[in-house]
């Protein structure tokens, strides 16, 4: 099973990677002309509403799905089942996060209001792919995930870009309603292509999308599901891990959209547009690579890892048993090893040549405005995240698909220190130092380590108690290479203008060589 499981998340990961980078490819291109026809003010503004629905959606479901993917209780309906109290739940968080932003100073911008109440109509609207979402994950339909997420990026770009194109062209000002418009192709695209995908495979493994009565595994049953189950419909142990992951997800989200929160807060709207185009440069790369890794990990960490049984066969079944999850456990030990030991060797080349490469493709890719608006300094700083984002993630969601509950409610501790770590970084860089976004950019490079630092602790002690050895010194380069990093950003520095008289194609050749060579002997 477990060898089915690590060729499942393999092939599925690979396959999200190939589809996220071909659909990246096209809505990279366009979204190229469409920052041509936009200002930062107004791309500040589209932030704040996009915060809007990744915090209604990430209140509303994140816990659920952590908790269905770490626990079997009840299989697959059981999930779906606990699939709908997200969508119950969308609604008046929605609400009140709508009602919270409108009491706030929020900007004189077109078609705000309007564009905010789409968002609120299309979280519902997302919401309701989660029983799809659920079946997918537990049944690992990776390539029906990655279809549905790709299709539906490719149409809120073309529906955001065509509606731009089109007031431009009928000299008509709508504001930040084309981003409300492509998010909500976005969101329609997602929940189509998985309720329909997903309709076929319940029918074929007897399980059904729509809430469903579970069978009763005991032998009283009443109200408060004595059974197991609440209203013959909730699982207990679900309902109760989710309940314990909800707060520790409040503080990850404080932890991971603390930045646009901050910014919002004490940057001016040019300020935000700028951020926000460096974040989402920078972000390319976790965004293509880094999350379908993280997602298919955790699904295999949690299936690797997973309790064994409670009522434990005896003799020879015992042991057999017993030798069959250690093994899962020392597969779950190599996997995250060699991850993370992949990921350090990248982080090299993140640091050494991105700095120097970043601005020079953003100007290649946007243009000068934007780099000479200090977005291409920024998204130099942002290189230096890249690495932090791509280890934490991996690193987390192996926290994520292994702690108890207890050790969840550690965890959510330990976060709350990283909070006011992360606070008090930012408020150093951004109001003492006054660097502005290059200085949020630092402060989320502390958040990151600080839970690094965290999960490498945790899955040291978690392989220790299971009697394989995990350490984490074996994740770190060797000499030679941490050496040469040290030494490729003089060496471009010196380099600068030896190919000037061709402009930026002969810079972009320059940093591209030293790069290759660098990475080569890496």
């Amino acid at each position: 099973m477990s060898d089915d499981a690590v060729s499942a998340s393999a092939k599925g990961a690979t396959f999200m990677v190939f589809v996220q980078v071909g659909s990246r490819a096209v809505t990279f291109a366009l979204n190229q002309i469409l920052l041509r026809f936009l200002s930062p003010q107004l791309l500040g503004v589209a932030v704040q509403l996009e915060l809007y629905i990744i915090s209604t959606l990430y209140f509303s479901r994140e816990s659920l799905r952590i908790a269905t993917q770490r626990r079997s209780d009840g299989g697959v309906q059981a999930a779906i089942n606990m699939s709908y109290l997200a969508i119950a739940a969308g609604l008046p968080i929605g609400a009140l996060l709508a009602q919270i932003y409108l009491g706030t100073n929020y900007p004189d911008v077109p078609y705000l209001t309007t564009a905010l109440r789409i968002n609120q109509f299309t979280v519902m609207v997302e919401l309701i792919s989660e029983p799809g979402f659920v079946a997918v994950q537990q049944n690992m339909l990776y390539k029906t995930r990655a279809a549905a997420e790709a299709t539906a990026v490719i149409m809120k770009t073309l529906a955001t870009a065509g509606i731009v194109f089109w007031s431009r062209h009928q000299g008509t000002n709508l504001g930040v309603l084309p981003f409300a418009v492509g998010e909500l192709a976005y969101s329609t695209s997602l929940t189509v292509i998985y309720l329909s995908q997903t309709a076929a495979v319940a029918r074929l493994k007897e399980f059904t999308l729509l809430p469903q009565r579970l069978k009763p595994s005991g032998l009283s049953v009443d109200l408060l599901g004595s059974n197991g189950y609440v209203l013959s419909l909730f699982s207990k142990p679900l309902l109760y891990l989710g309940a314990s992951l909800y707060l520790q997800t409040g503080i990850k989200w404080l932890l991971t959209e603390g930045d646009k929160l901050l910014v919002s807060a004490f940057a001016t709207l040019e300020d935000q547009g700028m951020y926000s185009v460096s974040v989402n440069y920078g972000g390319l790369i976790a965004r293509m690579l880094f999350r379908p890794i993280e997602d298919s990990s955790r699904n295999l960490f949690a299936k690797l890892c997973a309790a064994p049984p409670i009522d434990k066969p005896s003799g020879t079944e015992e042991k057999e048993s017993s030798k069959q999850a250690l093994n899962n456990i020392r597969q779950a030990t190599n996997i995250l090893r060699d991850l993370l030991r992949v990921y350090s060797i990248a982080s090299l080349i993140a640091i050494a040549v991105g700095p120097t490469a970043a601005p020079l493709l953003l100007q290649l890719v946007a243009g000068s405005r934007w780099t000479d608006s200090g977005a291409g300094e920024v998204l130099a700083t942002y290189c230096y995240c890249i690495p932090l984002l791509a280890i934490n993630g991996v690193s987390e969601a192996f926290v994520a698909a292994t702690a108890s509950t207890k050790e969840l409610q550690y965890q959510s501790v330990w976060m709350g220190f990283f909070s006011a770590g992360f606070a008090i970084s930012a408020y150093v860089f951004l109001r003492v130092l006054e660097m502005g976004a290059k200085g949020l950019v630092l402060a989320n490079c502390v958040n990151m380590a600080l839970r690094i630092v965290f999960n490498l602790s945790f899955a040291t002690g978690f392989f220790k108690r299971n009697d394989v050895a995990f350490k984490p010194m074996d994740l770190l380069p060797n000499l030679y290479a941490v050496g040469a990093t040290a030494v490729v950003p003089s060496l471009l520095t010196q380099s600068r203008g030896l190919l000037g008289q061709y402009g930026l194609l002969g810079e972009l050749v320059r940093v591209g060589a030293i790069g290759g060579l660098f990475a080569a002997f890496v």
